[in-house]
């Protein structure tokens, strides 16, 4: 899913090309993209951009007169702008923005139809897609601090939840924990002052950083390769590679859709945190650590030998 550094560079560039121009209409290839039916689509056309905004995950065109559109992306969602509007027949396109000079194309690689279209007839309507989660980048320490504290979630679930904080999700929560050393598994409510240091420091040093990184890679395009797993990135997505830091390999907890990537030498001590259906399966044979781990592969290769 894109987050924080991927939106943010998105309504950057979008600010970039449509500033100012007039909407010429808008092409909904999929009827379950649009989650609206007031006001209709048709009466965005010919009003100009007066301003893009970041809404947490999601994305707001606020057109002249006062409606806005919103567009969240969710896991598969992603935009790209083309000279050319493609065919009627163009694989995961779920609707199409005419600009003069150019098209914004909506588009989603699954089945599965989560990303959507919200048409808001004025900034009102655009309260119920605040979930008041903390703009961390502007916030201080301590009420970065307060937020940790005020529910007591898990170090990861904290990150990661729109009403606490906004626009992270498991990409960046990974190398946010990774880099202040810091176990997803541990309670908000056992951290003390000088780990809250810690991932504060990494929240705001991880997040301007990858934005920095990807507004140098767009440069005076478009993002065309919007992706959770990135080469540069320590832990996410690097399950069973070595660790950038100690070489250790990076481990992960799968679960549904998602997995939380960590390095057990640098965040947890060298423990292993239980993966949920392996740990159901295995019960007490889950091994608690990487030296347990190793022993058990050598013995599975042993018994095939």
């Amino acid at each position: 899913m894109p987050e924080l550094p991927d939106v943010e560079v998105y309504v950057e560039r979008l600010r970039a090309y449509t500033l100012g121009k007039p909407l010429q209409g808008i092409s909904v290839r999929s009827p379950f993209v649009l989650r609206t039916v007031s006001p209709p689509l048709a009466s965005f056309a010919g009003r100009p951009v007066d301003e893009v905004r970041r809404l947490g995950k999601r994305i707001a065109l606020g057109f002249e007169g006062g409606p806005f559109l919103v567009l969240h992306l969710m896991i598969a969602g992603r935009l790209r702008w083309r000279v050319d509007a493609p065919g009627p027949g163009a694989r995961d396109v779920l609707a199409v923005f005419h600009w003069p000079g150019g098209h914004l194309i909506f588009t989603e690689a699954s089945q599965k139809r989560r990303a959507s279209l919200h048409a808001i007839a004025d900034e009102a309507g655009l309260v119920v897609f605040e979930r008041g989660g903390l703009e961390v980048l502007w916030a201080d320490r301590a009420v970065f601090a307060a937020v940790l504290r005020s529910e007591r979630h898990t170090v990861k679930r904290t990150l990661t939840d729109p009403r606490l904080i906004s626009g992270i999700g498991n990409a960046y929560s990974d190398e946010i924990l990774h880099r202040a050393q810091l176990s997803p598994a541990r309670w908000t409510s056992t951290l003390d002052e000088g780990e809250i240091d810690r991932l504060y420091a990494s929240t705001q040093g991880v997040l301007t950083e990858f934005t920095d990184r990807l507004r140098a890679e767009v440069g005076d395009g478009f993002p065309d390769k919007v992706t959770a797993f990135r080469a540069d990135m320590a832990v996410h997505g690097k399950f069973r590679q070595p660790c950038p830091v100690c070489s250790t390999l990076v481990q992960r907890i799968a679960y549904a859709d998602n997995e939380t990537n960590y390095c057990p030498t640098c965040q947890t001590e060298g423990k292993l945190l239980a993966d949920r259906a392996l740990s159901q399966l295995l019960k007490g044979d889950w091994p608690r650590t990487l030296e347990e781990l190793e022993e058990r592969k050598l013995a599975a290769r042993s018994d095939k030998s």
